[in-house]
């Protein structure tokens, strides 16, 4: 389901372990790596939101996304909501530096009750990855769908594929690294959302949960990320930050062999490390669920 990485976008925060302000360098870098499946993301909505008024990133992180949504609507006015006040202040120094501060505002709160901040209701809300860190994931959804304006609509970023950044086999260690790497990031997921307050069991099929949500018209789709080798040097950057977070987060979890494959991965001085492999590449899939509130 890619849920570890893709937090880079995003996020109501308070209710997980990850301190997100001390990623910020790490979401931006990765955001910024994936633009260019943000971009094709963000036109195909283009095609079906046209001018909006107001367009509200609920989960925004340093603002990468927020800022594409400026320029993608030159007309509407954008309002970053997260819950981190570090990474607000970056979004909008990123705003001021693309020239589109003047109609750009932040707001700091945890989703979805900061919502009931803004100061209109939102003709295209998006939330990026951020759902997913809310207990009960329909009640969130049922209050996103309560700020947008008649007609208006509400895309939801979850789901797609995890990231690959290495063949299966990499001639050393055994083969199929990142396929249990990815089985203990579905069991870590699947702690922190039971571990959050008032936490619901859903099954996440995202448009019966929009349309339970009081919404209509959903549409799902999903966008490619795909970064051959040989990687550039932000892409290898991107690999190598993923890889050493997984590697502190689940080293009590992997198996020895596992772990000395990834020491060996990570440790610049070994021919065999991602910081020298000429065969790293990045290829990830974002799914977007769509929907809109009745006029």
């Amino acid at each position: 389901m890619a849920h570890h990485h893709n937090h880079a976008q995003n996020h109501a925060h308070d209710h997980t372990d990850i301190d997100w302000a001390e990623m910020a360098d790490h979401l931006e870098s990765q955001a910024e790596l994936f633009t260019p499946l943000y971009e094709r993301a963000l036109g195909w909505l283009a095609k079906e939101v046209t001018d909006p008024g107001l367009v509200v990133d609920a989960g925004s992180g340093p603002g990468v996304i927020s800022c594409l949504f400026a320029e993608t609507f030159p007309g509407a006015r954008i309002v970053a909501v997260d819950g981190s006040e570090p990474l607000l202040e970056r979004a909008g120094a990123r705003a001021a530096r693309q020239g589109v501060a003047d109609r750009f505002s932040t707001l700091a709160g945890e989703l979805p009750g900061v919502l009931d901040d803004l100061d209109y209701p939102a003709d295209l809300l998006w939330a990026s990855r951020s759902v997913h860190h809310l207990g009960d994931q329909q009640a969130a959804l049922t209050a996103l769908a309560a700020r947008l304006a008649p007609g208006g609509t509400l895309a939801v970023m979850e789901g797609g594929l995890p990231a690959r950044f290495l063949p299966r086999d990499i001639g050393i260690g055994r083969p199929g690294l990142q396929a249990r790497l990815d089985a203990l990031e579905e069991e870590w997921f699947a702690r922190m959302r039971s571990d959050l307050p008032g936490s619901v069991p859903a099954i996440e099929h995202w448009p019966a949960l929009l349309t339970a949500a009081g919404l209509h018209h959903t549409r799902t789709r999903t966008f490619l990320l795909d970064l051959p080798a040989p990687a550039t040097d932000r892409a290898r950057a991107y690999a190598i930050a993923t890889l050493t977070r997984l590697r502190d987060s689940f080293a009590d979890h992997l198996a020895p062999d596992d772990r000395t494959t990834l020491d060996r991965l990570l440790d610049p001085a070994d021919k065999a490390s991602l910081h020298h492999r000429p065969d790293v590449f990045t290829l990830a899939a974002h799914t977007i669920h769509t929907a809109t509130r009745p006029v």
